[in-house]
C-alpha cells in the first residue's frame, strides 16, 4: 500500500524563466561574458515565445516540487502578461516581480521614468496580476529611483526584491558612484525592511549583513545558479549566525529541483563551518516553503505529497523524513 505525507509546497522566490534556454550552455568564461549571451537571448523574446517557453519551465519547476514562483521580470510589458498566462497554464501560483530598470541592459528592459514604472505596476494589478516591486539592481536603478521605490513598496504594502552583492565588480562600481556598498545604499534609500528580499548577497560584508539582520530583510539564495555562474559561495555561515531569514530561487534554472537547491545551501554551510547539521532539516524545509511564501507575500499556496515508499524513503520512520529529504532525495520523491 502506498504511503504519502503532505507538506507545504516549495516556493521559488527568484526565477528568470527565459534563462532556462541557456542551461548547459558553455557561453562565457565568467558572469559578465555569460550575461552577454543572456542579453542576446532576452532580445529575441516576444509574448508568444514567453508564453510557450515559460509554461514549459514552470511545468518543470512544478515537477521539481515548486508550487509557487516569483518571476523576476524585466523583458517587456506584453511579455509580463504572457508570463502570467504561462503560470496559469502550468498550475503554479505566480507573483510577478516587476523590474524597475532606469539604465543599462537592453532598451526593452527600461522605463522612461519612475512614474512610468509605477503606472506599469498599477496596470498589471488592474489586469489581475499579483505583483511585487523589483528594482533590478543598484547598477540599473539610481539612488532617487531606489528611494521612490522603497517608499512606494512600504505605502502599497508590496514586497521588494533586488539583486545585490552578486559580483565584486558590482560592489566596486557602487562604491565608485555612491561611496557605499550595495546593501548600505539600499539602507540609506529606505529599501530594507521585513518586506525586502535581497537576492544573492554572495559578497556582502559583515556590515551589510548586520543591516539585513537589523531591518528584518531576507536573503534569497540560488546556489546552483551561483555555482554555474562562478559567483562564489553564499555566506551561509554568517547568515545563520545573524538569524537572517533565508529562501531559495531557481534563478537561471540550471536546476529545477527544490530539494537539490536546499541541499546545496546546507552543503555550503557545512564546508564553511566544518561540521554537519548547520541548518536543522525542518528549518531548511521552511526556507524552501514558508519563508519563500513570506518573501512573495503569499498567505496560501499549493502543497505537495511525498511518496514514503520511494526507494530513498522506504523503511524510514516519518520522523526521519525531513532529514532524509534534504540530505539524500531528489524531486522524484514528490508524488
Amino acid at each position: 500500500m502506498s504511503r504519502f505525507v503532505e507538506l507545504p509546497g516549495f516556493v521559488d522566490s527568484h526565477c528568470h524563466a527565459f534563462q532556462r534556454a541557456l542551461r548547459g550552455s558553455a557561453a562565457g568564461g565568467d558572469f559578465w561574458e555569460w550575461r552577454e549571451a543572456m542579453l542576446g537571448l532576452a532580445g529575441d523574446l516576444d509574448p508568444g515565445r514567453v508564453r510557450e517557453g515559460y509554461a514549459a519551465t514552470y511545468r518543470e519547476l512544478r515537477a521539481g516540487g515548486y508550487t509557487a514562483v516569483g518571476e523576476f521580470h524585466y523583458v517587456g510589458r506584453a511579455e509580463a502578461l504572457a508570463a502570467v498566462d504561462a503560470a496559469r497554464d502550468a498550475g503554479v501560483e505566480l507573483v510577478l516581480l516587476a523590474c524597475a530598470y532606469a539604465r543599462g541592459g537592453l532598451r526593452r528592459f527600461r522605463q522612461e521614468s519612475i512614474g512610468d514604472f509605477f503606472r506599469w505596476l498599477e496596470d498589471l494589478g488592474e489586469r489581475g496580476a499579483r505583483v511585487g516591486v523589483a528594482p533590478h539592481s543598484v547598477r540599473a536603478c539610481p539612488a532617487d529611483w531606489l528611494s521612490a521605490i522603497g517608499a512606494y513598496a512600504e505605502r502599497e504594502r508590496l514586497v521588494l526584491h533586488i539583486h545585490a552583492d552578486e559580483q565584486p565588480r558590482e560592489i566596486d562600481e557602487c562604491l565608485a558612484e555612491h561611496g557605499r556598498r550595495p546593501i548600505e545604499l539600499l539602507a540609506d534609500c529606505g529599501c530594507l525592511g521585513p518586506q525586502t528580499t535581497v537576492v544573492h548577497a554572495t559578497h556582502a560584508d559583515d556590515r551589510e549583513l548586520d543591516l539585513l539582520a537589523a531591518t528584518g530583510a531576507r536573503v534569497c539564495l540560488c546556489p546552483t545558479t551561483e555555482a554555474s555562474l562562478g559567483d562564489g559561495f553564499a555566506p551561509v555561515d554568517r547568515l545563520c549566525e545573524r538569524g537572517i531569514p533565508l529562501c531559495i530561487g531557481s534563478d537561471a534554472n540550471v536546476c529545477t529541483d527544490a530539494l537539490q537547491e536546499l541541499r546545496e545551501v546546507e552543503s555550503i554551510g557545512r564546508r564553511q563551518l566544518l561540521r554537519r547539521n548547520v541548518i536543522p532539516a525542518e528549518r531548511l524545509l521552511a526556507a524552501g516553503s514558508s519563508e519563500g511564501a513570506a518573501a512573495l507575500g503569499l498567505e496560501s499556496w499549493p502543497s505537495v505529497r511525498i511518496d514514503l515508499e520511494h526507494p530513498c524513503l522506504a523503511g524510514l520512520d516519518e520522523a526521519d523524513v525531513p532529514a532524509a529529504l534534504v540530505a539524500a532525495c531528489s524531486a522524484d520523491v514528490i508524488a
